[in-house]
């Protein structure tokens, strides 16, 4: 597919940035982040500025355009995709390589003495304002809030936002109503010695009132803000939204919780007033926009992670077994997939996408799911080299059995959030190929079985899925692991797996979900990651020095590692046992539900594909 011809939206860009109806000072260059108003990570139709002003449409990166020039900064997992997406009027800045510039660096060198950075202040945070700013000051440029987003005025076919509607969810998921969780956050006020809670996150508001819904695709979430005091509840949303089920779960009718309903736009101006009203100090989220954060004084502002990032991720017993029968459910429509690939692929109808169409279908015969976490990635040879690839009618290749297939897929269910990686070869995969695979295994079942100290984050222990890698010189160019949510985002903080240090991390606490897959990709050739997800918990361990206590991994995930693309001779006895012992559970738990739903063609592909080796 040829890439977006940004010529003419550039153009129009830059005859509003030095128009003066639309900006109060002339500025050199403008900023078009990834996210929305909520800095989230997926965003609606709506908010997909950077993808149209650049057509690079991958989940992350930064597009930032002067008077002369424009460029992207992206990280690895969408160097290729980004290639191959950007005109000529783009620059691709490869965001974590030692030769990249930063972006103030770029800016401070592109830029004349004296520039002005215009951007959206409700699309940038705080954060990201305040280091930015103070890095262009230093080279005599600053940054300018200009107030209405100047990609909205070149959008002619911009899609209206989201209103989709609210499910609500009982205890009998949730395991806490969400009045016991307002109470939970009142505690945490006072202990702040704080007035009141400003929400932005969209993940956390519908988590507090055990809500969902469908603003944001693949993401069971909703457009809202909210502020908790110690006395009231706002909730900021399209008032469409509360239909008569949700009034009676919020008890909108009796009020006895003070819960008020107030137009989304509200939520700037209601801050402002609260501000205007208390002297106390007001807890916003690290991340959230500066709009919003720099409408409360440098006096009062209570800036840290929100309390709920924490209390969201680690789940509750209630949370815990909805999941692992959610991953059940999961596991029975990829042994489905899997065992009907293998029985059609030498057909040579299939391709990446109709793979897609076929493993939503499985899913869709599962109780409870509503749809995909994420885009499926369905990627057949080099496609699986393109780390976040996503299938199109454009790019779409044949799967045949004679390449690699990489599947990286997840569904949201009623009860749980799941992402599942596989890659598997239905011909003869090459030496190389299988080295590499068991390399990646090695690397996985390193970090599942390791036994580690309460307090340690998730950068102590990334280097355990990479070290068979980095032995022959090989590695891979993104995070190992993520949390999970409940019937929530697929990425989930506040916890990663990852090899960048994050000093604001929370260390991985019992109770959370986190993914653990490590990869390899070479480059117009293939690629493969093994992922299964599990939850923190209690190490029993021999002795407890300074009685510090020990966490593992306990998997929830079960679903076939192809033994097949295996060196056995690279694998230690260790590594055997940890595999045949998670094949035998696989047999145990997806068998038996496969049996129990008379799925016998997939029964019989998990029995062969869980054989024990060595």
């Amino acid at each position: 597919m040829a890439p977006k011809d940004t010529t003419v939206l550039l153009q129009r860009l830059r005859q509003l940035m030095k128009n003066s109806n639309y900006v109060s000072e002339r500025v050199n260059a403008y900023i078009v982040p990834s996210g929305d108003a909520h800095q989230s990570e997926y965003i609606s139709a709506h908010d997909k500025r950077r993808e149209f002003i650049s057509g690079f449409s991958g989940s992350s990166g930064t597009a930032i355009i002067t008077e002369k020039s424009a460029a992207l900064w992206t990280d690895g997992r969408y160097f290729l995709q980004a290639s191959d997406q950007l005109d000529s009027n783009w620059t691709l800045m490869k965001d974590g390589l030692a030769e990249t510039p930063t972006q103030t660096d770029w800016l401070d060198t592109v830029l004349p003495e004296g520039g002005k950075v215009g951007f959206d202040p409700f699309l940038m945070s705080f954060d990201l304002w305040k280091s930015m700013s103070k890095q262009l000051k230093k080279g005599g440029k600053k940054l300018v809030a200009v107030g209405e987003n100047l990609i909205d005025l070149v959008w002619d076919d911009q899609p209206d936002p989201p209103n989709k509607p609210i499910l609500t969810l009982t205890t009998a998921y949730t395991g806490k109503s969400w009045q016991e969780k307002i109470q939970d956050i009142r505690e945490k006020l006072k202990g702040k010695k704080c007035d009141a809670l400003v929400l932005t996150a969209l993940d956390d508001i519908a988590w507090l009132f055990n809500l969902r819904g469908s603003d944001i695709e693949y993401n069971p979430v909703f457009l809202a803000y909210s502020i908790v005091t110690c006395d009231t509840i706002c909730l900021f949303i399209d008032e469409r939204k509360i239909d008569s089920k949700v009034k009676k779960h919020l008890e909108l009718e009796s009020e006895p919780m003070s819960l008020r309903i107030y137009a989304y736009s509200d939520i700037k101006k209601v801050l402002e007033q609260l501000v205007e009203t208390s002297d106390k100090r007001i807890w916003i989220a690290k991340g959230s926009s500066y709009s919003l954060t720099n409408s409360i004084p440098k006096v009062q502002r209570c800036i840290e992670l929100s309390p709920i990032a924490l209390m969201k991720a680690v789940k509750n017993e209630t949370e815990i077994k909805q999941i692992k029968r959610t991953f059940v459910k999961d596991c029975v429509a990829l042994a489905e997939y899997f065992s009907w690939l293998e029985r059609n692929i030498s057909k040579g109808s299939l391709s990446e996408l109709s793979g897609d169409a076929q493993l939503l279908k499985f899913r869709q015969e599962q109780e409870d799911f509503f749809y995909p976490s994420f885009a499926t990635i369905s990627s057949s040879g080099p496609n699986g080299a393109i780390i976040h690839y996503k299938p199109t009618p454009e790019v779409d290749r044949p799967l045949t059995p004679d390449e690699l297939y990489l599947c990286d897929s997840g569904g949201q269910y009623l009860g749980g959030t799941t992402d599942i990686t596989r890659a598997m070869h239905f011909g003869t995969p090459t030496d190389h190929q299988r080295e590499c695979f068991t390399l990646v295994l090695k690397g996985h079942i390193g970090l599942a079985s390791c036994i580690f100290p309460n307090g340690w984050r998730g950068n102590q222990l990334d280097v355990l899925a990479r070290t068979a890698l980095w032995d022959v010189g090989l590695d891979y160019l993104h995070g190992t692991g993520h949390g999970v949510g409940a019937f929530l985002n697929v990425h989930e903080g506040p916890s990663s797996i990852s090899h960048r240090l994050n000093i604001a991390e929370v260390p991985l606490k019992e109770g959370m979900i986190m993914t653990d897959e490590p990869g390899f990709y070479e480059d117009g050739s293939f690629g493969c990651r093994i992922e299964n997800c599990f939850l923190v918990v209690k190490a029993n361990t021999k002795y407890n020095f300074k009685n510090k206590g020990y966490l593992t991994f306990e998997p929830i995930s079960y679903i076939p590692i192809q033994t097949k693309m295996l060196d056995p001779s690279l694998l230690s006895q260790k590594e055997i046992d940890w595999l045949n012992n998670y094949h035998s559970n696989c047999r145990d738990i997806i068998g038996k539900e496969l049996k129990r739903q008379g799925r016998k063609e997939a029964y019989a592909w998990l029995i062969r594909e869980t054989e024990p080796i060595g």
